[in-house]
C-alpha cells in the first residue's frame, strides 16, 4: 500500500491542508494499492498565489526561454519513460499499445509546442494598429483520469509557450501517476510557482479553481455534464474556457471499402483506450447492402480480441477503471437489451475465464436505430452500435444527428468520396481511412463536444489575449 501525501506548489512537494484520503486500486486485480490524500480550498488558493506570483516573470519571458524550458521538460519526462509505463499499467491498466502511444506522447507534447512557439509571431501589424498577442493570466487545468500523462502535459506545454503559469488539478483516481509525472516536471528545474499540481475532487479543489478571482482561464477534459458546471461558475469572473468533452463519433463504413483493411481499423477507433476514450467511434455506420457482412466480419474480429493483464501484449483490452465505471457500463449493456437491439457478439458480465477486475465483454449491438440511448449517450467503454443507413447522404444525416461532435472516421476505397462526406459532418476532426494523428492540428468539438481548441497555434493562441496600440 502507498500513499500519496505532498501536492505540488511553488516549486515544492508539501503536504496538503485536506486531510481525507481516497482509496487507490489496481483495476486488474480490483485490489486497493495505495491511497491519497486529498487537498482543499486552502490548497487552491496557495497553488493560485504561487502562480500569480510567477506569472510576473513568465509572461516577460523571451521565446528562447520558453523553447528552453519546453525542451529541459521533454528530456526529463523522457528519462522516465520506464517508470511511467509501470505506473499507469498498474493503476490503470490500459492495453501496452495505448500505453506505448500514450508515453511518449506526453515526452513529445513539450517538442511539439516548442515547434508552434518557435513560428509563431506575437507581434503583427495590422493597418495602423500594432496587434500583441498577450498572456491570458493564470491558468488552470482540470484532467481526466483516461490519458493522465498526457492530459497534463499537453496543457502545461501550450501555457508555458504562452508565457502564461498554471495550477493542475488532475484525477484523485490517478494519483500514483500523478506523482510520478509531478517528479518528472521537477527535475526539470522551471522558476517555482510556474507549475503547481494539486489532488482533489472536481466539487471541492475543481470548484474552487473555477470560481478563483485570479484565475483568468480553465481548459478542461473530461464529461459534459461536468464542462456545464465549469463553465457556469467561470462565467462569473468571465474567465476564457476551452473545454474539451464528451463524443458519440460516427465510425462511416462507404459501401466501396475494402472490409481485409478497413474492419481492423474500425476496432481499433472504437476500442481504443480499451473504449475509454471521448474520440471512440462508437457507432459503426453501415451501408444496408452490405450490413450482413460488416455484422458477420465485426462479430468474428471482435471474439479473436483478448481482453485481459496489460502485461500481456496480446491483450487489446483491458479493464475499466473503477467498480463505477464498470456498473456504468453494464447497465448499458443491459439498456440495449431492453431497447430493442440484439447483441452480436459479447453481452453483460465479465469474459471467459476472468472472475476477478473490472473487465467488460466487448459488445456490438445490431437492430440499432439512432434514437435509442445506446446510440445517443457516451457510454465510455467497449460497446457498439452497428446502424444501417441507405445511401452517403443518409449516412452524413445520421452521423450529424447527436448533440456531439468531437471525431469522426470515414472509410472508403476512394480518397476523394471520402473527403466529399467529411465535409459534410459536423464534427472538430474527420479522420480519412485512419489516417495518424497529426499533432500540430488544432483538436477540439463542435456542439456539446466542448469549445475551444488544443494543440499548435489555435491551442497556444487559446491562452492568449490580443492586444491593438493604434498610433
Amino acid at each position: 500500500m502507498r500513499t500519496i501525501d505532498t501536492i505540488y506548489i511553488n516549486g515544492r512537494f508539501v503536504q496538503p491542508h485536506g486531510t481525507e484520503l481516497a482509496p487507490l486500486f489496481n483495476p486488474t486485480t480490483e485490489a486497493q494499492i495505495g491511497a491519497v490524500r486529498l487537498g482543499n480550498e486552502q490548497d487552491v488558493n496557495d497553488a493560485v498565489a504561487a502562480a500569480k506570483a510567477a506569472f510576473a516573470g513568465l509572461s516577460q519571458s523571451s521565446k528562447a526561454e520558453r523553447i528552453a524550458m519546453l525542451h529541459g521538460l521533454h528530456e526529463a519526462v523522457s528519462a522516465r519513460a520506464a517508470d511511467l509505463v509501470d505506473a499507469m499499467r498498474e493503476e490503470y491498466g490500459a492495453p501496452a499499445a495505448f500505453i506505448g502511444f500514450s508515453v511518449p506522447h506526453a515526452a513529445t507534447a513539450f517538442l511539439h509546442m516548442a515547434e508552434t512557439l518557435n513560428d509563431y509571431e506575437f507581434r503583427r501589424r495590422i493597418g495602423h494598429a500594432e496587434v500583441e498577442m498577450r498572456p491570458a493570466g493564470v491558468a488552470a487545468a482540470i484532467t481526466p483520469w483516461n490519458s493522465n500523462y498526457g492530459f497534463i502535459c499537453s496543457k502545461l506545454a501550450t501555457a508555458i509557450a504562452a508565457g502564461t503559469t498554471m495550477v493542475i488539478k488532475p484525477s484523485e483516481m490517478s494519483a500514483i501517476q500523478t506523482q510520478l509525472i509531478t517528479e518528472c516536471l521537477h527535475a526539470a528545474g522551471l522558476p517555482d510557482g510556474v507549475f503547481n499540481i494539486v489532488n482533489g475532487y472536481g466539487h471541492v479543489v475543481g470548484a474552487a479553481l473555477s470560481a478563483h478571482r485570479d484565475i483568468a482561464k480553465i481548459s478542461f477534459t473530461g464529461s459534459t455534464a461536468t464542462g456545464r458546471a465549469i463553465l457556469q461558475a467561470a462565467s462569473m469572473t468571465m474567465k476564457r474556457v476551452t473545454l474539451e468533452l464528451g463524443g458519440k463519433s460516427p465510425n462511416i463504413i462507404l459501401d466501396d471499402a475494402d472490409l481485409d483493411l478497413v474492419i481492423p481499423q474500425v476496432l481499433a477507433a472504437s476500442f481504443a483506450n480499451s473504449g475509454q476514450a471521448c474520440i471512440a467511434g462508437t457507432r459503426i455506420l453501415a451501408p444496408e447492402s452490405r450490413l450482413n457482412e460488416i455484422q458477420l466480419r465485426l462479430a468474428d474480429a471482435v471474439s479473436a480480441l483478448k481482453v485481459g493483464d496489460a502485461k500481456d501484449p496480446a491483450v487489446s483490452i483491458g479493464p475499466m477503471v473503477s467498480q463505477k465505471q464498470w456498473d456504468r457500463v453494464q447497465s448499458y449493456i443491459h439498456l440495449g437489451q431492453e431497447e430493442g437491439a440484439r447483441l452480436i457478439v459479447g453481452g453483460e458480465g465479465r469474459p471467459e475465464g476472468l472472475d476477478r477486475g473490472w473487465f467488460v465483454r466487448p459488445t456490438i449491438f445490431s437492430g440499432v436505430n439512432n434514437d435509442m440511448r445506446i446510440a445517443r449517450e457516451e457510454i465510455f467503454g467497449p460497446v457498439l452500435c452497428v446502424i444501417p443507413y441507405r445511401d452517403d447522404a443518409h449516412a452524413v444525416e445520421i452521423a450529424n444527428d447527436t448533440v456531439y461532435g468531437l471525431q469522426a472516421y470515414v472509410f472508403s476505397s476512394d480518397v476523394k468520396r471520402a473527403k466529399r462526406v467529411a465535409e459534410q459532418i459536423e464534427a472538430g476532426r474527420v479522420v480519412i481511412n485512419g489516417a495518424p494523428h497529426e499533432p500540430l492540428a488544432p483538436f477540439g468539438g463542435f456542439k456539446q463536444s466542448g469549445m475551444g481548441r488544443e494543440f499548435g497555434a489555435y491551442g497556444l493562441e487559446s491562452f492568449l489575449e490580443p492586444r491593438a496600440v493604434l498610433s
